[in-house]
């Protein structure tokens, strides 16, 4: 960037220049505010208007690069203050200021001037993102040949990019090619349907943007988005090949029906799961597997090992319509033959209910509800079920030929148990909520290569060579924002190995991971974030020469982005990284830094606001808060009029993560009063954008304590709290009371120094 010339454009719309003196700030930042300068200083009544714009491009022509818009807050009017070659950094006057303070006082005023000057210090010191550019290639690699593999195969084909599909079996089709029967796809959503399979593969052999491999697996893939090199074995041969994007479609497996001998399987030859029931279908005949005689009643056992904390917690979604479809084919298949389904609840998501309803109308199809207890033998290989019916709270004997146990999804991906293990042998540390995150925090090059997962996607990641073990094993990512995503960036999850799915949402579910990949190679062509950060070029850069090896940022970045050689040097895969900064906030030695996001940018910030002295008795508190979450949690308390402590500042960062410690040390050496740091929620239920953000600002705290004690202060001037994006008004509480402890506690005794 050339030499900077910094103009200031101050908005008086919206309240602004009826709450503030706007005209007074130039004259308060130039007389209070050393080394904050700018060269243009304008105001204008509407700025986002055409000759507002029209203002601000004139004094481009003329010079101005580095550009303060001083209006609303950056989340609105994100397009209108974008101009080529300039830096610009928005400052939020008016939720921030003149619709969350008293209009005309002087409190409203100070916070307006340190505002501005901090957006001043800001683009004095940032410069304009340089996009990480390397040559991209617009292969997508989809692993898994079932329902939704072919699917993301086909689709991706469709938009016209090239796809290689692997598949560890002998041919494509998955669970679907082993079905008799599916479940209805329209209205009124009540016959069942013969599987396309056939259709489906043909049409990806008759597709020349598809190379199909089948008997095939991963050897391993390392590199980055746009440049992952895979080695495949197939057939007895590797092969080598580069793709831009991956998408993991490996299905699932039924829950080891060898767990529930309580249920009696593994005991009695005429308790069966629902997948061996399905393999009878294909027979055409549904038989006793201990004399082979036809079955007549059958009894369904729902939730078999499903929704049991010993087992498996969760419900498979999928299970009741399976019974369903059981129920009605065996019917068509043997009028006589009766069904009994035995259910704690029946769940038919979506628009399935006219599906609940045509079993319900067949004369043999008889549903239960209530909690089976056990199977016992009731003589001549029948079969006596347990329960106790919650409907009329009387315990109940239901005698069958053939018992079914509808058992749960399990994912095809890395092994839980195997992970768990190996985590725990190398000390790897377990955060979230109940386990909501396993990541591998310590691993080195040698240690992964003892690692003995399910061996699907070999990843080259010092995290581990498959996606990172959630709560129930499946590697969504768990964003409430971001589907399909996974904390790999560029390798997305698809189908039932991302979450139990039936054949019609896995469709759904391959056809978006199709178009992430998608997405994902098309911007990092151009040097572009994927998500949170869409559209963002900055990407970190490491000065090498200063680092110590101690691994802090190989560790906690939350998405593989670095891997490191055998001496802990981290080696940079920049087109993974999603930009949060976590590296930056982790490293001690300030060595990492983006174009427009550094230590010393925001220390400039944090120094730029004006500190009064101890005797006009009006403290200073530095709020740090979360771009995710937090800053438009305060952006809605603004515009809801809510008013907030006018003696906090806010820097708004990208993640709690990248807070480093040397900003709170600044902060306190300035004569800040308190700290207030804002972040997502942790955990399963509400997790933050970036992962382990906030989570990582709680391990870091000690290195907070121990600042506070070398500077002795209290403890009580740092403050850390974690809040969802709607709670705007809960917000504003913490920020007054954090304020009224400051005052409590006093001012710092640094003030003036």
């Amino acid at each position: 960037m050339s030499e900077k010339k910094v103009a200031v454009y101050i908005c008086k719309g919206c309240d602004i220049g009826k709450s503030i003196n706007v005209d007074a700030i130039q004259e308060a930042i130039d007389e209070d505010y050393d080394e904050i300068e700018a060269d243009i200083w304008q105001t204008h009544d509407c700025l986002c208007a055409d000759e507002g714009i029209e203002l601000i491009k004139k004094d481009i022509g003329e010079g101005a690069n580095a550009l303060v818009v001083a209006a609303c807050s950056s989340r609105f009017k994100t397009t209108d203050f974008l101009f080529d070659g300039c830096f610009t950094d928005r400052v939020n006057l008016r939720e921030h200021v003149v619709w969350s303070h008293e209009a005309g006082h002087e409190d409203t005023q100070m916070l307006a001037n340190d505002y501005v000057a901090m957006g001043i210090a800001r683009v004095g010191k940032a410069e304009i993102p340089e996009p990480f550019s390397e040559e991209i290639n617009k292969t997508i690699l989809v692993v898994g040949g079932g329902h939704s593999g072919m699917t993301a195969a086909l689709e991706t084909a469709k938009a016209g990019y090239e796809v290689v599909l692997v598949e560890k079996e002998d041919k494509l089709g998955g669970w679907r090619g082993k079905f008799s029967r599916v479940f209805p796809t329209s209205s009124p959503y009540r016959e069942l349907l013969e599987p396309d399979v056939n259709e489906r593969i043909e049409e990806l052999q008759g597709n020349d943007k598809v190379t199909i491999h089948t008997s095939a697996s991963i050897e391993k893939i390392a590199g980055q988005p746009g440049q992952f090199d895979v080695t495949l074995k197939t057939n007895g041969s590797t092969e080598n090949f580069r793709v831009g994007a991956i998408i993991q479609a490996t299905g699932w497996q039924p829950y080891d029906a060898n767990k529930l001998g309580h249920l009696g399987y593994g005991k009695f030859k005429n308790v069966i799961t629902n997948v061996e029931l399905e393999e009878q279908f294909t027979q055409g005949k549904v038989t006793r597997p201990s004399d082979g005689k036809p079955a007549k009643r059958i009894a369904f056992i729902q939730c078999a090992g499903s929704r049991d904390e010993e087992h498996l917690p969760y419900c498979s979604a999928v299970c009741c319509r399976a019974t369903l479809k059981h129920s009605i084919r065996i019917r068509e298949l043997d009028g006589e033959a009766q069904a009994f389904v035995l259910y704690k609840d029946i769940r038919t998501p979506g628009q399935f209910e006219g599906f609940y309803l045509r079993a319900q109308e067949d004369p043999g199809i008889f549903f239960m509800k209530g909690e089976v207890e056990k199977v016992e033998d009731a003589g001549g290989d029948n079969l006596t079920v347990e329960m106790t019916d919650t409907l009329i709270d009387e315990h109940v004997k239901v005698e069958a030929d053939l018992v079914v146990l509808a058992t749960g999804m399990v994912p095809n991906s890395a092994d839980g148990e195997t992970i768990r293990k190996y985590t725990d042998s190398l000390g790897i540390i377990e955060k979230g909520e109940e386990g909501a995150q396993l990541e591998m925090a310590k691993t080195t090059s040698e240690e992964l290569k003892s690692y003995e997962g399910t061996e699907i996607l070999n990843l080259d990641y010092r995290q581990g060579p498959d996606f990172p073990v959630l709560k129930y094993n499946f590697p969504d990512s768990h964003f409430i924002c971001f589907p399909y995503e996974t904390r790999r960036t560029g390798i997305y999850a698809a189908g039932c190995m991302r979450a139990p799915n039936d054949t019609d949402a896995c469709r759904e579910d391959a056809t978006g991971a199709a178009l992430k990949a998608i997405q994902c190679l098309e911007l990092a062509e151009k040097g572009y974030a994927v998500h949170p950060r869409w559209g963002d070029q900055s990407w970190p850069e490491f000065a090498m020469q200063r680092c110590t090896q101690c691994k802090r940022c190989t560790e906690e970045c939350p998405f593989g982005t670095l891997n490191e050689d055998a001496k802990g040097t981290p080696l940079e895969n920049p087109l993974r990284c999603r930009r949060c900064g976590i590296c930056l906030g982790a490293c001690p030695e300030r060595i990492v830094s983006f174009k427009d996001y550094a230590v010393n940018i925001i220390s400039a910030m944090i120094k730029a606001v004006h500190v009064p002295d101890e005797d006009e008795e009006k403290p200073r508190m530095l709020g740090l808060i979360c771009e995710n979450d937090a800053y438009p949690a305060l952006d809605l308390a603004g515009m809801k009029r809510i008013q907030h402590s006018a003696f906090i500042r806010f820097i708004p960062v990208r993640c709690l993560g990248s807070v480093n410690v040397v900003w709170i040390a600044d902060a306190l050496s300035k004569g800040y009063d308190g700290i207030l740091l804002v972040g997502c929620k942790s955990g399963d239920d509400y997790q933050c954008h970036y992962i382990r953000g906030s989570e990582l600002m709680g391990t870091r705290g000690e290195n907070i304590q121990e600042k506070l004690k070398q500077l002795a202060l209290e403890e009580e001037r740092v403050r850390v709290e974690e809040i969802s994006i709607t709670d705007g008004e809960k917000l504003v509480q913490i920020i007054n009371e954090f304020a009224e402890q400051i005052e409590e506690v006093g001012m710092n005794p640094f003030k003036g120094f």
